[in-house]
C-alpha cells in the first residue's frame, strides 16, 4: 500500500490515523503490529516519564546472516537484544515464513512484546520500522529504481510533544548517480509529507562506498550528515562486512541533532554513536547475550549503527519558548572577530548559550544569562569550520532550546588573528614498561587561540583522545595528551590524559593524526621505527615549534630525552 499523507495538524492523527492504518494496512498485508494493551508495557512505562527527558536511541540494522537474506540464523537477533535500541529502522526484515505470527515473534524475542513494527508489503527484501514506542501512521513511498523494496516510513508517538518520522532505506549498490536519484525522490516525499514541527530519521543500508557521495549533499536538504560519526571501540566509522567502507547511516533533522548525547553501554561510553561490532567490542558483558562472533557470522551484512537523545518528555511547557536570530544559516564569519548572538524568548526568565564547530560537540557561551537581554557578546573562536551552530535553552530546562537555521562559516583570516595547532613533539617509547608516559606534544604558533572542542588524537589504529567541549589553547602555546594521568609529570602545562585511556603507540614506530572537530587532518606526524628506538626518548620538530621541521630524536636537539609542554630548551612556552 502506498500512502501520499496531506499536511494535517498533529492533533488529528490521534483521532483517526490509527485505526484507519490497523484496517487499512492490514488488508494490503503491511500491517502495523503490536501485542501491547491499552495500559503502557513495562518497557514504554520505564522510558516514558511525563515530568523529565527521555533517552532515545535510534539504529540503523541491516543484521541478516545465513544465506537467506532473513534474521533466522540469530545473530542479528542477540545484536539487538545487547543494544536495546528503541526505533530501529531496519533492512531485509525477513524471518521464517514471514507469516503474521512468525513475525510477531521475531519482534517479540529481540525487542519485547510491547514493540510495533511496521513491514512493507510484496517486498524480497522489505524494509521496516520497529518501535518501542505507538506507530500511529505508517506506509511505504516507491523507490523507483528498484523492485524489491521500497522507502517504508512511520510516524511514531514518541515522549514529547513532537511526534518522530522514521524512514528505513536500502539503496542500491548499482552505482552512486543511481543512489543520488533514490536521495532526490525521497527528499521530495519527505518535503511532501512531513510536517516540519516533527522530528524525521533517515536510517538504513544506503550502501555508500564514501561519505563524499552525491546523495549526502541531496539528504543534507533535510537531515544532517555533518560529522562527527559513530565508530566502533577501535574509532572505525565504517559498516560493511569488510569494515572498509561507510554503508549504514542514523540521519537526524537539525532538531533532533540538537538532542543528540553520548551513547552507553553498560561500562562504556560513545561520544559520537556506536557502531557494533562485537568482534571488537569490550566488555562483551555490555551488550549481553551478544556473542563476540555475531557480527562476523557467515552471511552477516553489515554492523549495526546507534545515536542516543535526550529528548524533551511530555512535561514540557508549551508556553515557553526561545528562537535563535542571529547566527541563523549562511554567515561567515571570522576567527577571533567581536559578534551578538540574538534570540527572542517567551516564559523564560535565563538561557544557556552555546555554539558547535560540528554539529554535535557543544562549548557554552554563557551557563546563563537574562532573557530578556535578547542578545550576549561573543568572541568567535579561532577555529576554522564550515558547519558551526549556535544553540540557546532555558537554562533550566534544556529540552526548550532553538537551533541555528543552518550551519555558518567560521574563518581563520582578517584581524581576529590566525591559529596554528600542529604535532611538535611525541613520544612513542614509555619510559620503563609505564606505558602511561607517553605523550603527544601540540603547539600553536598562530596569532589566535585555537578551540579544541572535539578534535582528536588518533594513532595508525584508531582514534586515542578527543578533547572535551571547552578546550583550547592559547597562541603560542601547547597542550599534551599523556596515556594516562599517572603518567603525567607534576607541574606539566596543559596536560591532559588521554580519553580513552590510552595512546597506544608503538616501540615499531606510528603515525600520529590530529584531526579538527569537522573529522579534517590537520597534521600528520609518520614517525619511524629508529625515533622509538630508546625509552624515554621522545620525536621532535626540529627546528624545535615549526610546523615545517622534520621529526629527529629530542637528544639531537637539546641534548635532554624530552620536553613536554615546554620548548624542546626547557623554557617554557
Amino acid at each position: 500500500m502506498k500512502q501520499n499523507l496531506s499536511r494535517r495538524p498533529a492533533a488529528s492523527w490521534r483521532t483517526w490515523s490509527f485505526t484507519l492504518l490497523c484496517a487499512a494496512l492490514t488488508a494490503c498485508g503491511g500491517p502495523v503490529e503490536s501485542e501491547a494493551s491499552d495500559e503502557a508495557s513495562p518497557e514504554v512505562a520505564t522510558r516514558e516519564d511525563g515530568l523529565a527527558n527521555v533517552r532515545l536511541r535510534l539504529m540503523a540494522a541491516n543484521l541478516t546472516s545465513g544465506t537467506g537474506q532473513d534474521y533466522n540464523p540469530g545473530h542479528g537477533i542477540r545484536i539487538f537484544q545487547g543494544t536495546d535500541a528503541d526505533v530501529v529502522m531496519i533492512q531485509e526484515f525477513n524471518y521464517l515464513t514471514d507469516s503474521a505470527a512468525d513475525l510477531r515473534t521475531f519482534v517479540n524475542t529481540a525487542f519485547g512484546t510491547g514493540f510495533s513494527y511496521y513491514r512493507e508489503a510484496g517486498a524480497q527484501i522489505p524494509n521496516g520500522i520497529i518501535s518501542r514506542y505507538p506507530i500511529i501512521a505508517a506506509g511505504e513511498w516507491d523507490d523507483t529504481q528498484v523492485s524489491n523494496r521500497d522507502f517504508s516510513w512511520a510516524r511514531i508517538d514518541i515522549p514529547g510533544p513532537k511526534d518522530l518520522w522514521a524512514v528505513s532505506v536500502h539503496l542500491l549498490t548499482t552505482g552512486s548517480s543511481v543512489r543520488n536519484t533514490e536521495a532526490t525522490n525521497l527528499v521530495r516525499f519527505i518535503n511532501t509529507n512531513v510536517p516540519a514541527g516533527d522530528f524525521l530519521v533517515i536510517g538504513g543500508d544506503f550502501n555508500t562506498g564514501s561519505r563524499s557521495e552525491a546523495c549526502f549533499s541531496t539528504f543534507s536538504q533535510v537531515v544532517s550528515t555533518a560529522s562527527p560519526y559513530p565508530a566502533d571501540r577501535n574509532g572505525n566509522t565504517n559498516t560493511n562486512a569488510g569494515r572498509n567502507s561507510p554503508y549504514d547511516h542514523v540521519l537526524v533533522d537539525s532538531d533532533l541533532r540538537a538532542y543528540q548525547t553520548s551513547v552507553v553501554m553498560g561500562s562504556s561510553t560513545f561520544a559520537n554513536g556506536l557502531v557494533v561490532d562485537t568482534r571488537v567490542y569490550s566488555p562483551l558483558s555490555d551488550i549481553s547475550p551478544a556473542l563476540s562472533g555475531d557480527s562476523g557470522a557467515s552471511g552477516m551484512q553489515h554492523m549495526g549503527v546507534i545515536k542516543d537523545f535526550i529528548i524533551p518528555g511530555d512535561g514540557t511547557s508549551p508556553s515557553a519558548s526561545v528562537t535563535v536570530l542571529s547566527p541563523n544559516g549562511g554567515e561567515s564569519w571570522t576567527g577571533g572577530s567581536a559578534r551578538t548572538i540574538s534570540w527572542t524568548s517567551s516564559g523564560i526568565s535565563n538561557v544557556k548559550v552555546e555554539y558547535s564547530l560540528n554539529g554535535s560537540t557543544w562549548s557554552s557561551v554563557t551557563a546563563s544569562t537574562g532573557a530578556s537581554s535578547g542578545s550576549v557578546a561573543w568572541t568567535v573562536p579561532g577555529s576554522a569550520s564550515t558547519n558551526a551552530w549556535v544553540r540557546v535553552s532555558d537554562a533550566s530546562n534544556a529540552a526548550i532550546n532553538d537551533l541555528s537555521n543552518g550551519a555558518f562559516s567560521i574563518t581563520t583570516g582578517g584581524g581576529g588573528g590566525t591559529g596554528q595547532v600542529f604535532i611538535n613533539e611525541v613520544l612513542l617509547n614509555e619510559p620503563g614498561s609505564d606505558v602511561t608516559g607517553e605523550f603527544v606534544e601540540l603547539v600553536n604558533t598562530g596569532t589566535a587561540a585555537v578551540d579544541l572542542s572535539g578534535w582528536s588524537v588518533s594513532d595508525s589504529a584508531s582514534v586515542r583522545h578527543t578533547f572535551a567541549s571547552g578546550t583550547s589553547v592559547a597562541a603560542g602555546k601547547a597542550v599534551v595528551v599523556f596515556g594516562g594521568a599517572a603518567g603525567i609529570p607534576s607541574g606539566t602545562v596543559g596536560a591532559v590524559a588521554a580519553s580513552t585511556g590510552t595512546l597506544g603507540l608503538s616501540n615499531s614506530g606510528d603515525t600520529v593524526t590530529l584531526k579538527n572537530a569537522s573529522g579534517t587532518a590537520v597534521d600528520t606526524a609518520t614517525l619511524a621505527s629508529s625515533l622509538a628506538g630508546t625509552d624515554g626518548v621522545s620525536a621532535n620538530r626540529s627546528p624545535d615549534a615549526s610546523a615545517s621541521g622534520s621529526f629527529t630524536l629530542h637528544t639531537s636537539v637539546s641534548g635532554t630525552s624530552s620536553s613536554p609542554g615546554k620548548r624542546a630548551s626547557g623554557l617554557a612556552f
